[in-house]
């Protein structure tokens, strides 16, 4: 092979191309930046950094990230973009330089029941053509291995409209791997009868519980009780068989009640309409808290969970088939898939060992393909889109990051920050969002935004090196090589919560005893099982106050004030405070400004382009009718509270003529939890994820409960506000509240007063207590991962 002769003369000036070095920021006012400028460096790692809410993701997601993405969308025909979420141009004056982002960040994978690892990966894809083209028996196309694809078989007569017209019969099959028993999601649903009625009583006593079924009405309990089929009078225990039939199944059939002509049907469809067919989450909270009580979801015994067809599962590569596969562990998968040698598909193999290797080489070794895909924390969710880009040939893009530390064991920090530097590199600009000490000492250039939250952020507070970080003042940098203390004396528990048997997931029939009355850290490597034992084997109910990462829903009218339930008594005290009513007072409802509905803006719908939105001229962006703001609660009106911050709030509802009990308790809780800053009325849509986490610990606060379960509460936080995180926790212990934290973080880890730490391994070289104890003592025997690392941390 020859090639050309090359000589190593350089030119004495650098090509013009290689100036543009530099990602450009100039005024940028996303959310609250204050005219932001900054230069970023191309081909290099820049971590940005800052307190919760100072305004990181809203330069880097925000304006840079989401600029690239609309300009690249642009590229696309008109008709092609009428098909893409359409993209607002950020608030900036200059955006220069910008190459191709790939933003990696933490929104779940989605909770779609059909969806899984494999699938969002696409790794299924590639198995099921393996299957296809090397199992035995065959059964047909890669589609007969999907359980997202129905068998279909059709005949008939068609006409071909060609030359001379012409009927022939035709008949068409197609074999998909679909279960027709659960319809390929793995799962039915059933209902326990005992949460829909009591067998002791009969109809006329109200044996009936269902949410709505009340006993005078015509639609729901009359019905049952005067349809002729069943006695109102006789318990339901004392059913006969066909009684039962009707009551539960019978199909719908036309009775005369009260001379109203109804519809007659079995309980159990009946609530299938109702109850199984509507999204969980639009239902009012008492109906959503009836079906996680009533409705149980069990392995489908068609298929036995697997979601495949019988003719799926009998086709085989080496005694495997496809859900055996997809059930291994992803480390044990990608050993099979190694030993295969087949030439014949040689480069389908080479790409499913590089895909299967990446998720190893990633920390996800311990996941299995059929893994649902909302079933993932955020963390794993990041790591999981990861995977794609690990072996991508791509150069000179920019990788967007959101906390790509986030659900990691110190251990497995050191591997995400290798390939974060992999990907730089390759020649890739990568930024990076993160509070995670160790990674920002990596980092080429650091941008610390603050110097405070909300209002008090939206500044560069430093801009440079590391060790120009920890020289510069800022709270970041003063912050920065914080390390906690062991306790000199931990807490002395008042009772035990026994778990016996545990065997959810990975766990291997574990026993143990958590204290209760004090701070418990369940601790351990990604994977070894934790949540597993804590929100699988800890019973829910009453007494237990779960506060886990599942993210909270809301839209650009929800804020702080109505997801909290705070504005239903600042409402009432309006209303009684001028003898009106509540509603008036609610921006969704009768108050409403009419010309903009209570939004405060206008929206204008410009097609494939980005919508215009401007501030509504009627109300001025307040939201309310003007007769509204007429009332006056203290001197202030509705829409001036709402731009109160937490604390001022807090003060005003405390004492003087806006006294509110009820309103400055949830305020206070919301100050508790770091988020003084926050105004009342702020979209939901502009917090941070570190926020909205600390927004759902405030709620949760308010529940009943004597036993608080929180799960990495230290997600988003920025270092300074770890602390305050603890004296919160301390607080809740004193109050006589059990607190159970699944956490990394090595400061709550030390200032817990005992520890449990799973491993050894992650998936099924885990699911074992490896130590039990205090910090101190988890710090002096070293015994585990976890020692070593805490040990290293509190410079023991």
């Amino acid at each position: 092979m020859s090639m050309a002769t090359r000589t190593d003369t350089r030119p004495p000036t650098p090509h013009v191309a290689d100036s543009h070095d530099l990602i450009r920021v100039h005024g940028a006012r996303e959310n609250n930046l204050k005219d932001v400028s900054i230069e970023i460096p191309k081909r290099r790692l820049t971590v940005f950094t800052g307190v919760s809410g100072s305004g990181k993701s809203s330069l880097v997601f925000d304006t840079i990230a989401a600029e690239s993405q609309r300009m690249i969308n642009e590229t696309y025909s008109t008709f092609v973009q009428g098909f893409m979420p359409t993209l607002p141009r950020p608030e900036v004056d200059v955006l220069d330089g910008l190459t191709t982002a790939i933003i990696v960040d933490q929104q779940r994978l989605g909770s779609d029941p059909r969806s899984t690892v494999g699938t969002a990966t696409d790794t299924n894809a590639l198995l099921r053509i393996l299957f296809s083209r090397l199992g035995q028996p065959h059964i047909g196309s890669p589609n007969a291995f999907s359980f997202n694809v129905p068998s279909v078989r059709a005949s008939g007569a068609i006409t071909v409209e060609r030359g001379d017209r012409k009927t022939v019969r035709a008949t068409y099959t197609r074999t998909g791997g679909m279960c027709t028993g659960c319809e390929g999601r793995g799962k039915v649903s059933d209902f326990d009868l005992t949460q829909l009625y009591d067998d002791s009583k009969s109809i006329s006593e109200g044996a009936i519980t269902i949410p709505g079924y009340k006993a005078d009405s015509m639609w729901t309990v009359q019905v049952y009780a005067q349809s002729g089929f069943i006695d109102p009078d006789k318990p339901i225990r004392d059913y006969s068989e066909q009684e039962l039939h009707d009551f539960l199944h019978r199909e719908p059939i036309k009775v005369k009640v009260n001379g109203v002509n109804l519809t007659y049907e079995g309980l159990l469809p009946k609530l299938r309409k109702s109850f199984l067919a509507k999204d969980k989450e639009a239902m009012q909270p008492h109906i959503r808290a009836f079906v996680d009580r009533a409705v149980v979801f069990t392995p489908c015994p068609a298929c036995d969970g697997t979601r495949l067809s019988p003719e799926a599962r009998s086709s085989r590569i080496r005694g495997i088939n496809i859900a055996d596969a997809c059930a291994m562990q992803i480390s044990d998968l990608a050993a099979w898939v190694r030993d295969l040698d087949e030439p014949s598909v040689a480069p389908l193999l080479a790409a499913l060992r590089g895909t299967l290797d990446s998720f190893v080489e990633i920390g996800l070794g311990y996941l299995s393909l059929d893994r649902p895909a909302g079933t993932l924390s955020g963390g794993e969710a990041q790591r999981t889109k990861m995977i794609r880009h690990l072996g991508s040939s791509l150069t000179d893009v920019t990788y967007v990051f959101d906390e790509p530390t986030a659900g990691l064991h110190p251990h497995d920090v050191q591997r995400m920050n290798d390939l974060l530097l992999r990907l730089r590199d390759k020649g890739n600009t990568v930024l990076v969002v993160e509070h995670e000490p160790e990674t920002i000492a990596i980092a080429d250039h650091v941008v610390d935004l603050g110097p405070g939250a909300g209002t008090a952020g939206g500044t560069v507070c430093f801009e440079g090196t590391v060790e120009g970080l920890r020289a510069g003042g800022t709270i970041t940098g003063r912050h920065l090589d914080d390390r906690a203390t062991l306790k000199e004396k931990v807490r002395e528990p008042s009772g035990r919560l026994e778990i016996r048997g545990a065997n959810a997931h990975n766990l291997r029939d574990v026993d143990v005893d958590i204290p209760l009355g004090v701070l418990v850290v369940v601790t351990g490597v990604a994977g070894s099982g934790k949540s597993s034992l804590v929100h699988g084997s800890i019973p829910a109910g009453e007494g237990v106050v779960s506060v886990d990462q599942s993210p909270i829903r809301g839209s650009r009218r929800s804020n702080p004030a109505t997801y909290t339930g705070l504005l239903d008594p600042i409402r009432k005290a309006f209303a009684k405070a001028n003898g009106v009513k509540p509603a008036l007072f609610s921006a969704n409802s009768e108050g409403a400004c009419p010309n903009c509905n209570g939004a405060g803006v206008v929206y204008t719908d410009l097609g494939m382009m980005a919508g215009v939105s401007a501030t509504c001229e009627e109300c001025d962006g307040r939201r309310f009718d003007a007769s509204v703001l007429e009332h006056r609660l203290g001197g202030r009106d509705i829409s001036e509270v709402l731009a109160m911050s937490v604390t001022e709030a807090e003060e005003f509802f405390g004492a003087g003529e806006a006294r509110t009990p009820a309103a400055h308790a949830v305020l206070r809780r919301l100050a508790d939890v770091g988020l003084g800053y926050l105004s009342l009325g702020q979209p939901l849509t502009t917090l941070s994820g570190g926020e909205r986490q600390r927004l759902k610990l405030a709620t949760h606060m308010a529940d009943k409960g004597g036993v608080y379960v929180l799960d990495e509460p230290t997600t988003g936080l920025h270092l300074a506000d770890v602390e305050q995180l603890l004296g919160l926790l301390d607080r809740l212990v004193d109050a006589g509240k059990s607190v159970i934290v699944v956490e990394h973080h090595q400061a709550v880890m030390a200032h817990a007063d005992w520890i449990i730490d799973l491993g050894p391994g992650a998936g099924h070289d885990g699911g074992r207590i490896v130590f039990e104890g205090t910090p101190a003592d988890l710090v002096a025997a070293r015994s585990t991962v976890t020692g070593e690392h805490l040990a290293a941390y509190v410079g023991a």
